[in-house]
């Protein structure tokens, strides 16, 4: 399961992501504010999100609300410190799913979440997605042409994963680094262009209308659309 976590209290954030990661099995993006909450989510596939309502430049409330009036259908689980009644019903009424109030056991959080993927608010995805004339198989992660096998890198397979599931959307640099390579980790934007542009060799052929596009300072949007230019 894909989690964002958006918490600005530092110790707390990176305490949940550990446990997230190495006692529940489950990837983890972590934002410090919501305007990046909201980016990430907006750019990116993640089954749950667990956003705190006091964050700097969005609070979680604003969150919820800007993502539920744009149809955002994944889960939403708000962290806060507010325990009245009334606190719970204004982010149950801004979109959120779930509530837990601080400070609480990592052991209710992970029993928290089970429950919210047991309501299978994500679709489910094929193990084989065609576009154009190629098929990627997630199964096997094998990429065809035609039939015929092209063969990826490990990143490589995980950029064109990234990209089929985010299609039309706008994929930070920053992001792509993020879910590929990992928060905290010591490679550039260098390596996110190079790896777009060995997959971009592989998969625009003279017979094949470019997929990736870049948006200049920003990052990629991968188009699947034979008729689209630019």
């Amino acid at each position: 399961m894909n989690i964002l976590l958006a918490e600005d209290d530092l110790k707390l954030g990176k305490l949940v992501k550990y446990v997230l990661e190495k006692k529940g099995g489950y990837q983890v993006d972590w934002v410090e504010n919501g305007e990046d909450a909201l980016v990430y989510a907006e750019g990116s596939m993640y089954d749950v999100l667990i956003v705190d309502w006091m964050m700097p430049r969005l609070d979680g409330i604003a969150v919820c609300k800007k993502l539920r009036s744009g149809n955002y259908g994944r889960a939403i689980l708000l962290l806060t410190a507010k325990d009245a009644l009334q606190d719970k019903i204004v982010g149950l009424d801004a979109g959120a799913d779930d509530y837990i109030t601080k400070p609480f056991e990592m052991d209710e959080l992970l029993a928290r979440l089970r429950s919210l993927k047991r309501r299978n608010f994500a679709p489910i995805q094929s193990d084989v997605v065609a576009f154009r004339t190629f098929s990627l198989n997630r199964s096997s992660h094998q990429l065809f042409q035609n039939n015929e096998e092209i063969i990826l890198s490990q990143r490589e397979y995980q950029l064109l994963d990234l990209f089929l599931q985010n299609i039309g959307y706008v994929l930070t640099r920053e992001l792509i680094l993020d879910r590929i390579w990992g928060v905290g980790s010591d490679v550039s934007y260098k390596n996110v262009d190079i790896t777009v542009k060995m997959l971009r060799d592989k998969l625009e052929t003279e017979h094949e209308q470019p997929m990736i596009h870049s948006i200049r300072g920003v990052g990629y949007r991968f188009k699947n659309e034979i008729s689209e230019k630019g």
